[in-house]
């Protein structure tokens, strides 16, 4: 039995199915209709905020290529974090910045770097904020890259299993600080399965790990390398990193190695060149919790198109985040992400860069 018309008579030479008996715009023309059928809902507790720390003196630095963010002393970093709790955001993700670069990233492995130091101050200033930590060297090493250097033939390049057992004390540190996730991100083979190694064999099993599993090298990075002055000083990290031109399939093994060596959330970044990727990982694992990271690069030309008056800036920040949600992602971090939730919050009426 086919559906009438409303009640009425079928027009004449429709078919079910079809219009005019089918109109979507039924489910568009009243406020309310829309939001009853939105299967997409903007949270702030799903949405992480990066943060920078340095130990360079007292100062908040302004970030020139990231309009809005800052390179930020410890007593700043308590302020962001304490609204990042107020604001009722998932969490804040935490890159260091030290005052003295080595080769072997010496400040990543000490107990007082600034990482370590930071995340005890939060802990005691704002204890039930989720803190995350970045897990890698290329914040740490003068030469920007992220691990011990070895070579491929005459190449110098990252001595990937020399890197694992410093990836596994990190975590470690990371760890008797107070961070509640470590989120590996320099896509070492074999790096979770070090990684939950050694966070098992310190007491520390309860930890979860989020891994970059689908980390995409290209140009989106470019504002980031400057907050955290971690530019390699030669090559790049396209031995390491994913070709963005590589099969789908390939991030789709990643995230599968990742999962089999003890990861708990599995990440995909960037996010807005790589929807498709987020889909198909969704799809492939739909019970993994998903992450993806809006990275500095889409951040910094939405606020420049914005600050030119090309764009609505909050509306496209909204349709980003929304977009990487539907694709499937669970979770973001966003540098938008205290901007974000005041919106939702309905607090300082929209406005971009505060």
């Amino acid at each position: 039995m086919f559906p009438d018309n409303g009640g009425g008579p079928r027009a004449e030479g429709s078919l079910p199915g079809q219009f005019p008996t089918v109109r979507m715009r039924r489910l568009r023309y009243h406020p309310g209709v829309r939001r009853l059928v939105q299967t997409v809902r903007l949270h702030p507790g799903r949405w992480i905020q990066p943060l920078f720390v340095h130990d360079k003196g007292a100062e908040k630095k302004p970030i020139a290529s990231m309009p809005g963010q800052f390179q930020l002393s410890p007593d700043h970093l308590v302020e962001e974090a304490e609204q990042a709790m107020e604001l009722g955001l998932g969490g804040v993700i935490l890159f260091g910045i030290p005052s003295r670069k080595d080769e072997s990233g010496c400040d990543a492995l000490d107990e007082n770097g600034v990482i370590c130091r930071a995340v005890r101050r939060i802990k005691q200033a704002v204890p039930d904020l989720l803190t995350v930590t970045d897990l890698c060297f290329c914040e740490y090493t003068d030469h920007g890259h992220c691990g011990r250097l070895g070579y491929a033939g005459t190449q110098p390049t990252v001595d990937n299993d020399a890197t694992l057992d410093l990836l596994g004390r990190q975590a470690v540190l990371h760890a008797r600080a107070g961070a509640d996730v470590i989120a590996p991100s320099g896509m070492m083979d074999g790096m979770v399965a070090a990684i939950r190694g050694a966070l098992d064999a310190a007491g520390f099993i309860h930890v979860p790990i989020m891994s970059y599993s689908a980390k995409y090298a290209g140009p989106f990075y470019g504002p980031f390398r400057d907050a955290a002055e971690s530019a390699p000083q030669f090559g790049d990290r396209r031995s390491y990193q994913m070709d963005p031109a590589a099969a789908a399939e390939q991030a789709l093994r990643e995230v599968e190695l990742d999962l089999a060596e003890g990861a708990d959330i599995v990440m995909v970044k960037p996010a807005l060149a790589y929807l498709d990727v987020i889909r198909q990982v969704r799809d492939r694992f739909p019970g993994v919790p998903l992450a993806a990271y809006n990275v500095s690069g889409e951040y910094s030309m939405v606020m420049a198109a914005a600050a030119a008056g090309w764009i609505d800036g909050p509306a496209t920040i909204r349709e980003i985040l929304t977009s990487i949600h539907r694709a499937g992602a669970d979770i973001i971090i966003t540098y938008w992400a205290k901007e974000a939730a005041r919106w939702v919050s309905g607090i300082d009426g929209g406005r971009l860069g505060s």
